[in-house]
């Protein structure tokens, strides 16, 4: 189980409730707690904040029904929204168990009791648990900065917004790589943001999206008479970006006749408008994106070398979204919420099903995809809770106690790999490598003796 989280045991059943809390209180890191009615869940509730509940519905002074259960179900996620409710149901209670995960609980599991079925579940509603109170710790932290547009709990992602606050004080030029859908055009914006120039103009074009033919006068402007149907002055994208942020997206395929001017632009910084002789001053700081990779289009003749390296004074690295460990039942929760209050339909979350098919999917269209998969999901629910088959995904591989990861374990790799990284881009210097990781070098020396790293 996860270290430092507690359970709650709410049954009415006094042995039985005995017999749980033996056997689960025997994993280690997990703190069992039990509570035999509405009112003494509540109280352990507010009192120990546990991060699970196993809750059976059968309460007093409604033993053989759900009434009480269903409240104590209600009440305790208005107080802990995050706490996952696992519902223990007879065969009979089926139904009831079903409106309960409606109303909100993570998932059921029918009695008799399975200790292995029941610390399967648990385990998983756990591991959700920390994602999701990661992501909140990490989004209120954050809430009044840009980079709170960028929703993270993964280590991978998060090296990657730090990497963006370094960034963005300075004017160096930035090349953000990294998949279709990854999210490249939201890091540029925060890029402009979270800059000395976030009150002057952000201005995006994507060079694969205008006409060739186009491209020149939408980038550099063009005046009256310069050609057939010009009959005015126009001011281009550059121009228009003045003392602030251009964002050259898709940079990979702007035209080389294009690229020459372009370089001149990012060396002289001054253009020249079509049909206009006199040069234009103009201070901006450059980003641009590309899914494409670079150096091929630089050997095949299709990227000019030394636009490159203007370009590319720094690159930043987005990951896809099937490296990035745990957010994707994050952003899939998040983009429900935001689509159910737009779109003002009564879904509430997902099956289990979808969960795994969520977490076992590639998602080749990363973000972008998912964001699209979910809306579509909320369209066309019928109940309360997304399946797989909304979603148009195949049932995902459930995970099995011998092979689902502990948070412990998760946390470990997650550390060591990017410990690693860190002490590479370093030429393995321990006190530059801490510098960058935000830590004390002593402490970075126990992480690498604990974690068994070897320079």
């Amino acid at each position: 189980m996860a270290k430092n989280h507690k359970a709650l045991i709410v049954e009415d059943d006094e042995g039985l409730r005995s017999q749980m809390r033996w056997a689960l209180a025997s994993d280690e890191d997990l703190g069992v707690l039990v509570a035999g009615n509405r009112k003494e869940a509540l109280a352990a509730i507010r009192k120990e904040e546990p991060s699970v509940v196993v809750l059976d519905l059968g309460l007093p002074p409604d033993p053989n029904g759900a009434s009480e259960g269903l409240t104590a179900l209600e009440e305790i996620l208005t107080f802990r929204p995050l706490t996952k409710v696992i519902i223990a149901s007879g065969n009979e209670d089926r139904n009831n168990a079903l409106k309960a995960v409606g109303l909100g609980a993570y998932d059921f599991y029918p009695k008799p009791v399975d200790i292995d079925e029941l610390r399967l579940i648990m385990r998983r509603a756990l591991h959700l648990y920390e994602l999701e109170a990661e992501n909140q710790r990490f989004a209120e932290e954050r809430k009044s900065a840009p980079l709170s547009g960028i929703i993270a709990a993964s280590q991978e992602m998060l090296a990657a917004c730090q990497m963006i606050e370094r960034l963005a004080p300075s004017d160096v030029s930035v090349l953000i790589l990294g998949e279709s859908g990854t999210g490249k055009d939201l890091v540029a914006r925060a890029l402009h943001e979270m800059s000395p120039r976030a009150k002057q103009p952000y201005v995006a074009i994507n060079c694969a999206a205008i006409p060739e033919n186009l491209l020149e006068s939408e980038l550099f402007g063009y005046e009256k008479g310069a050609f057939t149907g010009a009959h005015k002055q126009t001011i281009g994208k550059i121009e228009q970006a003045d003392g602030g942020t251009l964002f050259l997206d898709e940079i990979g395929d702007m035209p080389l006749n294009l690229q020459s001017k372009l370089l001149r632009f990012l060396q002289n910084r001054v253009i020249d408008r079509l049909g206009g002789r006199a040069e234009i001053k103009v201070d901006v700081r450059v980003v641009s994106a590309t899914n494409q990779p670079m150096q091929d289009l630089i050997a095949d003749g299709r990227f000019r070398e030394d636009l490159y390296y203007r370009l590319d004074e720094v690159n930043l690295r987005l990951p896809a979204l099937r490296e990035r460990s745990g957010d994707k039942e994050v952003l899939a929760k998040f983009f429900l919420d935001k689509f159910a209050r737009e779109l003002d339909r009564p879904v509430k979350g997902f099956t289990s099903g979808a969960l795994a098919a969520i977490a076992s999917y590639q998602w080749p269209g990363n973000v972008r995809e998912l964001e699209n998969r979910v809306k579509r999901a909320v369209v066309l629910a019928d109940g309360k809770l997304i399946t797989e088959q909304d979603l148009n995904l195949e049932p995902g591989q459930e995970e099995g106690l011998s092979t689902f990861p502990t948070l412990k374990e998760v946390r470990e790799q997650a550390e060591y790999n990017l410990i690693v990284r860190s002490l590479q881009l370093n030429d393995y210097n321990v006190s530059a490598a801490a510098k960058l990781l935000g830590v004390s070098r002593p402490t970075l020396y126990s992480l690498i003796k604990s974690l068994n790293i070897r320079a």
